[in-house]
């Protein structure tokens, strides 16, 4: 079997391609996404919110309604609910996270466990790439251009806001605005990724890229390109590491991504040790009353 016949063989399956262009969708608006929240410090934000939709999407599963419906709808609850408790002012930010996210993920676990027969916990919670149908690919379509859309319209200002939010409330825009915008759009784009990795592992995608491209550049806009490139060169490796191997598929396009994170990583450390050790180091030196006592 030569390369070409390796490419092609997985992609004659209607149901894999649909696995495949979904996952490539989530894995580019993940990728752009993770760039804001990496220059904000939201990370665990994202963990958060990428939880807080289980109980939406098992409400979805019951009523017999699309899932992105009930997983955004419980995202931007969980959104509400983190600015409602942060706001009060008597807790700090990741005690509001945590008690949100911990409640509605167990709400979502009740949930689960008294409608066993209608919900299939392990792909909620570890994605089903290859059970995902048309609709399903045509949701997530459609809610990732619009995520991908905003992004690029407001990129400017969330840009300004990430790097500094006093000086974008200087230059005219709303920071408490521009972090309700990130926060919505976080809750979209956990949606759109929960279809590939489940709730579990949507964290993963929404830090792994932004993560790797942070350590090989400090321009945004690059920033961007490698995370993209990231995330799409690591969802394609672990797809077809799983259909070779037969494993999960959302669990190889994680370890695929952070497999290339470390990569990055490590060359990273290398490089900052050679520069280090090519930079002749200088003596210190002494002052004049150093210099008298040591004469004396």
């Amino acid at each position: 079997m030569n390369l070409i016949e390796i490419l092609w063989e997985p992609l004659s399956y209607g149901f894999l391609q649909r696995g495949f262009a979904v996952t490539l969708v989530a894995a580019l608006v993940c990728a752009l996404l993770s760039c804001w929240l990496i220059l904000i410090g939201w990370s665990l934000m994202g963990d958060a919110i990428s939880h807080a939709v289980l109980p939406g999407v098992v409400l979805s599963y019951i009523l017999g309604l699309p899932f992105t419906v009930g997983a955004l709808a419980a995202g931007l609850l969980a959104v509400a609910l983190i600015g409602w408790v942060r706001n009060s002012g008597r807790l700090r930010e990741d005690s509001a996270i945590g008690i949100v996210f911990t409640t509605l993920f167990a709400v979502g676990l009740i949930l689960v466990s008294v409608t066993p027969s209608q919900t299939d916990l392990h792909s909620v919670l570890f994605g089903n790439v290859l059970g995902v149908s048309g609709s399903d690919l045509l949701q997530v379509l459609l809610l990732s251009a619009l995520v991908i859309a905003v992004l690029l319209l407001k990129r400017k200002d969330l840009t300004l806001f990430a790097f500094d939010p006093d000086f974008a409330q200087a230059a005219g825009l709303r920071p408490k605005l521009m972090g309700g915008l990130l926060l919505v759009l976080l809750a979209a784009t956990s949606v759109v990724a929960l279809q590939v990795v489940g709730v579990v592992l949507v964290v993963a995608m929404l830090v792994i890229p932004g993560s790797t491209a942070r350590l090989l550049t400090h321009r945004f806009n690059r920033m961007l390109l490698i995370a993209s490139a990231v995330s799409l060169l690591g969802s394609l490796t672990g797809l077809y590491a799983s259909y070779y191997l037969d494993i999960s598929a959302g669990g190889a396009v994680v370890v695929a991504q952070g497999s290339i994170f470390f990569a990055v990583y490590l060359f990273a450390q290398w490089q900052a040790a050679t520069v280090r050790a090519q930079t002749p180091r200088r003596r210190p030196r002494l002052k004049a009353s150093d210099s008298a006592r040591r004469a004396g």
